[in-house]
């Protein structure tokens, strides 16, 4: 059995990790040996197959299962449901807070750490997003951009997490990649809507939208890093934009591009950016 490192973390302070899989089976190991070399051994991980197509993705959650400790547990779909169905699988097969991570991200050093006081931070949280390379207005270095892997992942959390005090800057949605949830936000407003995403896009955003018109925030965790590949696991199946999608979303929302356009435009969070990469700079740390 691999334990997981020793940190004096109590788990009731720390939200459960829920990973929907699907293919992809050398991304999602490498995302679980970062997630097993950074969370305490106590942390509750939830890894997901929505059936996945690819034979290595079963043997690998097989020897997986056979090496970690019971706080890891290891489902498989009995038939593939789509990225919305799985998620809402294990925010309910779990307690507390919640983080959905993607299967083709690497974590790093108290990322989880990080996101539990974020969501602990203002009870007005509902959702926290980490900064990362790619992820739409999280994406560093820069905004809105795929920007590319960072040769040393480990130090770009490390200089961003001493890069200043925390300010947990509005955004207007979060972005699904590494999604963290606070219970209170799924117990006031739900799940993602199964009936009106089906398969996957858009739920993030919807379940952003009912969580600022219910009053509670969707805020950019600045102290944190998570990397992403973009475009593996559910990729595949076509989760992207499209005019669909954004129909649904907007049936709801009508105003929701209005507020993301105008929160681009703005850029409110230059100013932090900014001091981010002059840390970076610094501590002689690059992004690419």
């Amino acid at each position: 059995m691999i334990p997981g490192p020793s940190v004096n973390s109590p788990r009731s302070h720390l939200p459960a990790v829920v990973i929907p899989a699907y293919n992809a089976a050398a991304e999602l190991e490498r995302c679980l040996h970062t997630v097993l070399a950074t969370v305490p051994e106590d942390a509750e991980i939830l890894v997901i197959d929505d059936a996945s197509r690819e034979p290595g993705v079963g043997q690998l959650l097989r020897r997986w299962r056979r090496l970690v400790n019971p706080q890891w547990r290891f489902l498989v779909n009995d038939r593939n449901r789509g990225f919305v169905e799985t998620a809402n699988r294990g925010m309910q097969l779990t307690d507390g807070d919640v983080v959905l991570l993607n299967s083709d991200t690497e974590v790093t050093p108290g990322w989880l750490e990080g996101l539990a006081r974020c969501l602990a931070a203002d009870a007005a949280i509902a959702t926290a997003t980490p900064w990362t390379n790619n992820g739409e207005i999280a994406s560093i270095p820069e905004f809105c951009k795929a920007n590319p892997l960072p040769p040393d992942r480990d130090a770009v959390a490390q200089a961003i997490s001493r890069a200043g005090s925390p300010g947990y800057p509005e955004l207007p949605t979060a972005v699904g990649f590494c999604m963290a949830i606070a219970r209170r936000a799924i117990d006031r407003i739900g799940l993602f809507d199964e009936a009106l995403f089906g398969r996957g896009y858009g739920e993030e955003n919807d379940f952003s939208m009912r969580a600022r018109e219910a009053g509670l925030r969707n805020v950019l965790c600045d102290d944190v890093y998570v990397a992403h590949i973009g475009g593996r696991s559910f990729g595949p199946l076509g989760l992207e934009p499209d005019a669909g999608s954004m129909e649904r979303l907007l049936s709801r929302h009508p105003d929701y591009l209005e507020r993301v356009q105008a929160f681009i435009a703005e850029d409110p969070l230059a100013v932090r950016r900014r001091e981010i990469l002059d840390a970076l700079d610094r501590a002689g740390v690059r992004l690419g």
